[in-house]
């Protein structure tokens, strides 16, 4: 079974996939499997849980028995509960900041997030337009501008599906002793897992600012970024009854508008 991030009518933001590894058609599946389980130990049932970073690029994040899902936090941790609560208290852009073994630097990562959100405050103004026809608000989410930054211990054991999964797209930095930066929009949406050394504040500036104006996309995987498993009731915390939904627009044409082009450190390979 795999298990990867997609639209789906659950809380979780997650597309769970049942693979019957009898049947021979699916030789993609079959040839994944027998990778897991070279050596033979690998238990049914099993998961593993997918990531798609955009470009119809996937990677695998993790994986094991299905026993072990729930002990590693797949979709559950205290972080992530803070970090959909900040998002649902409407929170513009949430910093997750991953300490590393250098506390030096993930001091001074800290505190170049910490000043560069007081020149934001200033910098960051709501979209013009707002709650005018073709920008309604259904949501009973306030409407403001503020940032916040989420700690997460590397050594946490509640937190090692997350520090995986993050720490993952950046080994190498993170190996050589990098905190890692990750800004966090929307529905648990991160934009990117960047190296605190890449990271300036000018740069901070332009990304947190590209991710406070108003979205012109209408379908998530024109989106930048990727989803961070959360089990949260989107829809449900936003806008209550159905009857108060926002229509479906994703197939309407011509709404998206001219893109932004914003620079983002280089990416992984």
């Amino acid at each position: 079974m795999t298990a990867s991030t997609d639209d789906h009518g659950g809380h979780a933001n997650a597309k769970v996939i049942a693979v019957d590894l009898a049947d021979r058609k699916d030789r993609g599946r079959e040839a994944l499997w027998q990778e897991i389980n070279a050596d033979g130990r690998a238990t049914l049932p099993y998961v593993m849980v997918r990531t798609k970073l955009g470009r119809g690029r996937t990677v695998n994040r993790w994986h094991g028995a299905l026993s072990e899902a729930d002990r590693m936090g797949i979709f559950q941790s205290p972080v992530r509960e803070q970090l959909r609560d900040r998002l649902l208290a409407g929170h513009s852009v949430v910093w997750l900041l991953v300490g590393s073994a250098d506390a030096e630097k993930t001091a001074a990562a800290k505190t170049l997030v910490e000043d560069t959100f007081k020149t934001l405050r200033s910098k960051v103004q709501l979209p013009e337009g707002i709650g005018l026809p073709g920008s309604e608000l259904y949501a009973d989410l306030p409407l403001v501008v503020k940032f916040s930054l989420l700690e997460i211990d590397p050594d946490d054991s509640k937190e090692q599906f997350l520090v995986r999964l993050l720490s993952g797209l950046r080994e190498q930095a993170f190996e050589d002793g990098e905190p890692l930066l990750v800004p966090v929009f929307g529905r648990g949406r991160a934009l990117e897992v960047i190296p605190a050394g890449d990271l300036t504040p000018r740069l901070m500036e332009e990304l947190t600012i590209f991710l406070s104006k108003a979205c012109s996309c209408q379908v998530k995987e024109q989106n930048p970024g990727f989803d961070l498993l959360i089990d949260a009731d989107w829809d449900g915390e936003l806008f209550g009854d159905v009857d108060n939904r926002p229509p479906d627009r994703s197939a309407e044409e011509g709404r998206n508008r001219n893109p932004v082009l914003v620079p983002i450190p280089q990416g992984r390979r």
